[in-house]
């Protein structure tokens, strides 16, 4: 078999050390992470919330509906999720967000320690990593009983700048730090010829629990793969040569690209295993709203080298802390006698390659899609991790590193940390921490030659570590709070919304909103209830338009759809109850007649949204309900609406409350707001500050509603019947016109066998007059030709594990075909 380095026996050998060493990884990292939080009092370590942005945002009320899901409590099922965005596919979601073997985990806590679930599944997915790693790096190399160096490697690749600083948040993301070491043994698989089966699978899981980082990490383990390649060697008989005693000579080109025709072939099979969950992914994200896209700037210099040190925190650049050993260790490589020149001078030049690509804008684009992301443009990074921690165990493995490799390498890091000094990311703790992991690093591997000092090098080394991941992930923990958006963990708070809201349910007889006093983005899905309000990366685009036309608002550049607190529109969505809560209040029901889900429009052309919200909220309902204020005010006895889109201030009505607008288009747009009851000439109104540029106010009329809503309920379904994947309605007899579903036309309708018309963005049937029923269903975009797809590599699966079976069977029936004959024979 082809040969790393020449001396290194690529098998996989010492398994109590390997199991030894995968456990202390492990151990590491959950102890550095918990001590981290600890530390900055962070829960469930504390009072300070660790839910911030997209983590408090989408992830926690994400895993609180599947853990609905997994308990049956769901409104909708894995098609269609009927709680958000007033019914919204939800497959896609869960590709994105919950296909992690992870994520079930939720469902074994109590509902309100939701909180708690999602930090166990993110520190256990960290501690998965950590032993991943360390698994790859014995596949790499036994170490010649190095088992706790391993450990420590391990524990540094998940303990890394990006995993505690910017992962921890997106525990997603997370599925990508396991899946680049095993994505590195199923490359090892391919140039042995081992696991195809397995290999095949654990692509497929890596691809299906995050396709994104994992499309990263595949890239990483091509390089890996590429380079282990490069150094291949045989010996001059063509045979493995594990002590390196023959004459080596290059393994033949034929054999390397059969190599990596193997590790392709292997690759997009499990790929294609996996498209019953990502081809919905795809397809949802391109009917999603666009979002935020920016052109690619690199970071500086200073700042890159600061981001490799401890305790240092930014949203836009690469952080790229390693425990100080393993950077010490890595750094040692290219200086180490001990390992081939070859290697040491390849595996160097892969680490400087992949932290340039970083920095370039071609190679930028071809790790992200060929996409500069929404966000931190440096989502890679832990390739760059996992790169140094093999570069590490390479310069480690085979022998100890002599003290002019330490003194060069800790050379190399003292270059590296003075072209830090004038970043403006250093931290006072950033250059303490790093210098005593230094020391520590430095005395543990120069005590670590002689046995009898080995529990002492390795208490140095780890405890370098866990100190100093510790404090990156205190410090990560702090800034964080005060630089993001941050949502209280679930308290008493939530229980009495969620109590509220369950005790007016209604469905599917009517809607329940969880309020536009909203605690996340995704409310709905956190709190239950049935609402317009939701936050995903894949928004459907007709949702957002859809809402914004009613005059909803949003944050996130039209990707989080905030509810609207609209009596025409709970009318036009069925929202027969709306919690309300005010600041420290309890949370209150208000209840409203509502026509059912389904309703019939008359006999015409479709009509089309113009630019006022209020005509609009008047042409879906049908029927006209706002008044113009007249010389600025609304007739007595009249509600008043106020619509400034782009307006950051207050207003009030007469001498009434401020209320307060949060408008700044395009990340921030303010959505129309209820002002109170017009008492005529008094009730004028007043803004605080200053005045916005473009604003316009609606008179409701309640009783013109109220009629309108009669006879929306005279004409609309008798009765409607709600699956977890359509809807059913029976309408009045003789019912002609245009059936209009209270839901967004997203795409994935068919009504009756066809694919679904619109009327103003929802979904609708047209109606004959002969029948009395109206059936939809729902199948996410892509799940039918990605089952064909994951069905056909099935197949092709079960075919390539029954082959190499086929001879061994062949050889079982022959030799006991032998014995049977004989006996014959003798017999005559």
């Amino acid at each position: 078999m082809p040969n790393l380095d020449n001396t290194a026996p690529v098998h996989i050998s010492g398994s109590r050390d390997r199991g030894r060493a995968t456990t202390l990884a492990a151990l590491l990292t959950l102890v550095a992470v918990c001590a981290g939080d600890a530390v900055a009092r962070s829960f469930p370590f504390g009072p300070k919330t660790r839910s911030v942005n997209d983590l408090g945002n989408q992830f926690v009320p994400f895993h609180a509906h599947l853990w609905d899901l997994l308990h049956g409590r769901a409104g909708g099922g894995l098609l269609l999720n009927w709680q958000s965005g007033y019914g919204t596919s939800f497959l896609p979601d869960l590709g994105t967000y919950l296909t992690s073997p992870f994520s079930v985990l939720v469902g074994l806590f109590p509902r309100e320690d939701i909180d708690l679930a999602v930090h166990v599944i993110t520190v256990l997915k960290m501690a998965a990593a950590a032993a991943a790693m360390t698994w790859l790096l014995f596949t790499l190399h036994r170490g010649n009983g190095r088992w706790w160096v391993a450990a420590v490697l391990g524990a540094s690749y998940a303990l890394c700048g990006w995993s505690v600083v910017e992962a921890s948040y997106n525990p997603m993301w997370l599925d990508g730090l396991i899946a680049f070491p095993l994505l590195c043994v199923v490359g090892e698989w391919a140039r042995t010829r081992q696991r195809a089966v397995l290999g095949t699978l654990i692509v497929a899981v890596a691809w299906a629990a995050n396709f994104y980082t994992a499309y990263m990490a595949t890239l990483g383990a091509a390089l890996v793969l590429v380079l282990r390649l490069i150094l291949d060697e045989r010996t001059n008989d063509g045979r493995d040569d594990g002590a390196g005693t023959r004459t080596a000579m290059p393994t033949p080109v034929r054999d390397r690209v059969r190599v990596l025709l193997r590790a392709a072939g292997t690759t997009l099979l499990g790929i294609a295993l996996a498209t019953p969950v990502l081809l919905p992914v795809f397809r949802g994200s391109k009917h999603a709203y666009p979002g935020w896209t920016g052109e690619f700037e690199p970071a500086g210099w200073a700042d890159v080298f600061a981001r490799a040190l401890p305790a240092t925190y930014s949203f836009f650049t690469p952080a790229a802390f390693l425990g100080t050993g393993a950077l010490l260790l890595a750094c040692a490589l290219v200086f180490h006698r001990g390992v081939p020149r070859r290697v040491r001078w390849w595996w160097t030049a892969l680490v400087v390659a992949v932290a340039v690509s970083m920095q370039w804008g071609p190679t930028h684009l071809a790790w992200h899609i060929f996409a500069t992301p929404n966000g931190s443009p440096y989502r890679q990074s832990f390739v760059l991790a996992g790169v140094l921690v093999i570069a590490a165990w390479v310069c480690v493995a085979r022998a100890w590193p002599g003290r002019r490799a330490l003194l060069a390498g800790t050379g190399l890091l003292a270059v590296l940390a003075l072209g830090a000094a004038t970043s403006k990311l250093v931290t006072g703790w950033t250059f303490p921490l790093f210098a005593l992991g230094l020391a520590g690093a430095v005395g543990g591997l120069v005590l670590a030659t002689r046995q009898k000092f080995a529990v002492v090098a390795a208490l140095l080394l780890t405890g370098g570590l866990v100190g100093q991941a510790a404090a990156t992930t205190a410090y990560a923990d702090r800034q964080r709070l005060g630089r993001l958006d941050h949502y209280p963990a679930w308290g008493a708070a939530h229980s009495a919304r969620a109590d509220a809201v369950a005790g007016a349910d209604n469905w599917p007889g009517s809607r329940t909103d969880s309020g536009r006093e909203h605690l996340t983005g995704n409310d709905p899905m956190l709190l239950g209830g049935e609402s317009g309000a939701y936050y995903s990366s894949h928004t459907p685009a007709v949702l957002t338009r859809t809402m914004a036309a009613l005059g909803a608002g949003w944050t996130s550049r039209g990707r989080n759809v905030q509810s609207l607190d609209n009596p025409v529109t709970d009318a036009v969505f069925s929202v027969g109850a709306r919690v309300r809560t005010a600041p420290g209040g309890r949370p209150e029901v208000t209840r409203a007649a509502v026509p059912p889900l389904v309703t019939v429009r008359p006999e015409g052309p479709e009509p089309r949204y113009g630019t006022s919200p209020f005509r609009n909220q008047e042409l879906l309902l049908g029927a006209p309900v706002y008044g113009d204020p007249v010389g600025g005010v609304c007739p007595a006895g009249t509600d008043v609406f106020l619509w400034a889109p782009d307006f950051a201030g207050t207003a009030r009505l007469g001498d009434g409350k401020p209320v307060r607008l949060t408008g700044g288009l395009p990340k921030r747009r303010a959505p129309m707001i209820p002002l109170g009851t017009s008492n005529g000439p008094a009730s004028r109104i007043a803004f605080g500050k200053q005045e916005p540029r473009d604003w316009s106010a609606g008179c409701l009329d309640r009783g013109r509603l109220a009629a309108a809503v009669a006879r929306l309920k005279t004409s609309g379904a008798v009765s409607v019947e709600v699956g977890d994947s359509g809807l059913r309605a029976e309408l009045p007899p003789g019912s002609t016109g245009t059936a209009v579903l209270a839901a967004p036309r997203i795409a994935g309708w068919t009504c009756d066998g066809r694919p679904a018309g619109r009327y103003l963005g929802l979904v609708a049937v047209p109606l004959d007059g002969k029948r009395t029923t109206v059936d939809c269903s729902f199948r996410p975009p892509g799940l039918r030709a990605g089952a064909a797809v994951g069905g056909a590599a099935l197949v092709v699966l079960a075919v390539r594990a029954a082959v190499p079976l086929v001879p061994a069977v062949r050889a079982r029936r022959r030799k006991d075909a032998k014995p049977s004959r004989h006996i014959a024979d003798s017999g005559h």
